[in-house]
């Protein structure tokens, strides 16, 4: 069959292209800008979401399509991209222009919760456009997953980081139920409801063969990485999570947000019958999520993702202190008389002295903003490295004093180096 598949490039959509490719389908993904030629098989077809909001703008697209496949969505709004628009106006008018080009099926993937109860934003507008597909005549399968799990997907990096964590938080006492499934099992499970004879237009709450709370879905993820040592679970109470959840939604950093606590809260958990039917089996269990031969890999990446913020905190506090005690607390004559010996003339001492310092209070308070570049790392060890340079040069003796205070450069630019190694977004402003 021919098909139209938007979201191929996100999380879920990226792993059911090969998949529909390997069924012998012919793919054409939707793009939002034009690019080269693709070499998996599939073709492009260019349509941006955010401007696609009535039925002419997919008459193109939808040329030779017999069905329709959309796993466009957003876990968290921004000023480009919104619910009402990704989840229901640009997907309502998609399902319109594919019913009047006559699509055989439409295959929605939605999110479990998206119903009568939904109070959220994320779920409303699932609902909204989930409702309308259901109101056309046309084949329709809505699919509806729980906490999805898999490689690289964002909540899998949450729990996991949460879950090799020596100590672990929870929002009250981690009871709020769910019923992860593997995204592996989603996309054979979507697959499955492209290739049905006869398929009865309905949700499909797709979930794992269990419910579970999640302090447990955190342990057994940990036993799956191979952490075997018990960690100390700390039960922070609802209202100071949900103040942490509001922090989370101004910063736009992180996981959780308001939203992310209130669908947590209100749990996440269906019958599993229609995934196993569709399987054809029991979907996995999460005590196979993590593979045997890459626990170690995986439980050293989760680490990284709280060690990593950890270095570059305590790395700012020694900017910030130093530039602090530098430019407040050490004596000032005492300041004078090193830059004396560095051979600095008397009328610029002041300017050296409160300039380093007010660098090194802003070196330490760039290293707190979220949006870094490994720029910021290599400027620091510029001049770690120049400071280190003058010393040995005109204070030698600080090189033999019993509390190592230039020794202590080399650990310094070592987590420096390690900072800017890791560092997710290079060379970016």
């Amino acid at each position: 069959m021919r098909i139209l598949l938007t979201g191929a490039t996100g999380f879920i959509g990226a792993r059911l292209l090969p998949a529909l490719l390997a069924r012998g389908h012919e793919v054409v993904c939707v793009t939002r800008r034009a690019g080269p030629p693709r070499r998996d098989g599939a073709t492009s077809v260019t349509v941006d979401f955010n401007a696609a909001l009535d039925a002419s703008s997919w008459k193109a697209a939808l040329d030779g399509i017999e069905v329709v496949i959309n796993t466009v969505g957003i876990f968290r709004e921004s000023r480009q991209q919104t619910f009402d628009v990704l989840h229901r106006r640009a997907p309502c008018a998609l399902f319109e222009a594919s019913v009047a080009a006559g699509v055989q099926r439409i295959v929605q993937l939605s999110a479990l919760g998206a119903d009568q109860g939904a109070a959220t934003g994320y779920h409303l507008s699932k609902k909204a456009a989930d409702d309308y597909l259901l109101s056309l005549p046309v084949s329709a399968a809505v699919v509806q997953p729980s906490l999805v799990y898999g490689p690289e997907g964002a909540s899998a990096k949450f729990f996991e980081m949460l879950a090799s964590m020596p100590i672990i938080p929870l929002p009250g006492n981690g009871g709020q139920r769910i019923q992860p499934v593997h995204v592996d099992d989603l996309v054979m499970a979507i697959c499955a409801l492209v290739d049905a004879h006869d398929l009865q237009s309905r949700r499909w709450p797709l979930v794992g063969p269990e419910a579970m709370g999640l302090r447990d879905y955190i342990g057994r993820l940990r036993a799956a990485m191979g952490l075997g040592r018990p960690p100390f679970y700390l039960s922070i109470p609802l209202p100071l999570t949900t103040l942490a959840a509001r922090a989370g939604r101004h910063l736009r950093t992180g996981f959780l947000d308001t939203e992310a606590l209130s669908m947590l809260e209100r749990g996440n958990t269906a019958e599993s019958n229609s995934i196993s039917k569709l399987l054809g089996r029991k979907p996995k269990t999460v005590d196979c999520y993590v593979e045997p031969e890459y626990a170690r890999a995986t439980a050293a990446q989760a680490r990284l993702r709280w060690l990593l913020p950890v270095l570059r905190l305590s790395i700012a506090m020694v900017w910030i202190v130093t530039g602090i005690v530098s430019a407040f607390y050490y004596p000032v004559q005492s300041s004078y008389e090193l830059l004396a010996r560095t051979g600095t003339p008397e009328w610029l001492m002041p300017v050296f002295l409160y300039g380093a310092a007010a660098l090194d209070m802003l070196l330490g308070l760039m290293a707190l903003v979220p949006r870094r570049s490994r720029r910021l790392w290599a400027m620091q060890a510029a001049l770690v490295l120049a400071y280190t340079a003058v010393i040995t040069l005109k204070l030698p003796e600080f090189w033999l004093h019993p509390y190592g205070p230039v020794l202590k450069n080399l650990p310094f630019l070592a987590g420096l180096w390690i900072l800017y190694e890791f560092e997710e977004r290079p060379w970016t402003t």
